[in-house]
């Protein structure tokens, strides 16, 4: 099986190349840079194949996708800074939305699977029910609809179609949450941290497995997929980074979204129904608490968390 991998610059890109690589499939990875820009770190990504790849660019998209031939996509790249959508809309619905129909348009016309990475915010973000994969769209702000209309553009363009929407994203390639506070603690003694946001993180490492688990199949539609566990607050989730860190010096206050403040407005209600996962037969990812201590195992071998 050959997989088209778009975003392999991202957390979940790099993953996922290095999964597929270690169950014996081929992997071409694709991202805006010229040549690959993410860790090298030694792991198999490195070395697999490498294209540059606008995915904004339709005919762009058609060239590179039609002389690779893969037999399925997994279209990880996206904008996902949530706040600068705000400044900048129009940039991430270009990406978003144009970038994940222009790679639904070829899937359809090449007859491949596409497996799309949407987000809670697609819905509301109110109560407390966890949301189910066919609850109606009703995003809070630029990022969560342009990812709502990422998904209608997979939808109405390709019939062999994953929908995975995932939350609270953390892996070793690039940036996340959990790099934030363990950096913030070195020159901080008090942090504020929302705590009235709830939901579950989803590592990117857990997440690659599921991915290629589920490529192989023909089990299609939508799954909300995070780690497994109970729900938190990012309150909640700072402190067990920093209990299991071993960082005892900072001391962590919770404050209301209102009181943090920030561009974008958040979703208080992130918690999904993750059921459908094993529903259909696949292997559910581990607790987030384990996902977290095996993910500051590797920083600290990186010698991020010194």
């Amino acid at each position: 099986m050959k997989a088209f991998v778009t975003g392999v610059g991202g957390q979940l890109g790099h993953d996922v190349m290095n999964e597929l690589a270690k169950r014996g499939f081929e992997g071409v990875g694709t991202d805006l840079a010229p040549e690959y820009s993410g860790i090298q770190d030694g792991t198999s990504v490195v070395s697999m194949p490498y294209v540059q790849l606008d995915i904004t660019d339709p005919d762009q998209v058609r060239k590179v996708m039609n002389e690779v031939k893969p037999d399925v996509c997994i279209h990880c790249a996206a904008w996902t800074a949530v706040d600068k959508a705000e400044e900048f809309p129009d940039k991430c619905r270009l990406v978003n939305a144009g970038g994940t129909e222009n790679i639904a348009k070829v899937c359809e016309e090449l007859d491949i699977p596409m497996m799309y990475f949407s987000t809670d915010y697609v819905f509301d973000g109110n109560g407390t029910r966890p949301w189910e994969p066919d609850d109606p769209y009703a995003p809070l702000d630029v990022y969560g609809k342009t990812k709502a209309e990422g998904e209608e553009a997979v939808i109405a363009h390709v019939k062999k179609f994953f929908i995975l929407r995932i939350a609270w994203v953390f892996g070793t390639n690039g940036h996340n949450f959990i790099k934030t506070m363990l950096k913030l603690a070195k020159t901080h003694d008090t942090l504020r941290v929302v705590s009235d946001q709830i939901g579950t993180p989803t590592y990117t490492y857990d997440l690659a497995r599921l991915v290629v688990d589920m490529i192989q199949t023909d089990k299609y539609g939508k799954y909300h997929v995070t780690n497994e566990g109970g729900y938190i607050s990012w309150y909640d989730f700072t402190c067990e980074i920093f209990r299991q860190a071993g960082i005892t010096n900072v001391k962590v206050i919770p404050v209301t979204s209102e009181e943090y403040g920030a561009a974008a407005k958040r979703p208080y209600n992130s918690r999904m129904n993750r059921s459908k996962i094993t529903e259909n037969g696949f292997k559910p990812l581990p607790d987030w608490k384990d996902a977290l201590a095996r993910y500051l195992d590797i920083l600290k071998k990186q010698g991020e968390t010194d």
